[in-house]
């Protein structure tokens, strides 16, 4: 089976109608946020398409609500990327949030949020939520921000 190929590149360097999903690596009291799609057995971080009329960090905010339950975070950009896989190409944006308050999980496709001290295992998609987590992994360490 052919492995995605994904390239990060600079925060706002694909025009917002090329992209198609967002992505929000997040963490909660230290411990990294992952849920389980009600229909798996993996982890993943929240994450969704960008609807119709809606910008990537509009996407972030709503799919880290509906997945997690944030109610109150900071988030911030950290790059966009494209992901080319069986020949079609997909683009993204990635976030960082920094959950703050968590309320109750709203009804959704999501039936568990779990807290990890690290990447957790199996990953739902691990060829491409590997490399999410090792780039947040490398911006906060040069940005050192409250993580």
């Amino acid at each position: 089976m052919s492995k995605p190929k994904v390239n990060f590149s600079d925060p706002l360097s694909i025009p917002e109608e090329k992209l198609k999903y967002s992505i929000v690596c997040s963490k909660y009291q230290n411990n990294w946020v992952f849920v389980r799609h009600c229909m798996r057995e993996t982890w993943e971080m929240p994450a969704g398409h960008i609807e119709e009329n809606e910008t990537a960090l509009q996407a972030a905010k709503r799919e880290l609500y509906e997945e997690t339950g944030a109610k109150e975070f900071g988030i911030r950009l950290i790059a966009d990327y494209s992901c080319n896989w069986k020949g079609e190409v997909n683009y993204g944006r990635i976030f960082f949030a920094n959950i703050l308050h968590l309320g109750k999980l709203p009804k959704s496709e999501i039936a568990e949020v779990r807290f990890f001290k690290d990447l957790p295992e199996p990953l739902t998609y691990p060829d491409i939520q590997n490399l999410v987590f090792e780039k947040i992994n490398e911006y906060l360490s040069k940005n050192i921000i409250n993580n």
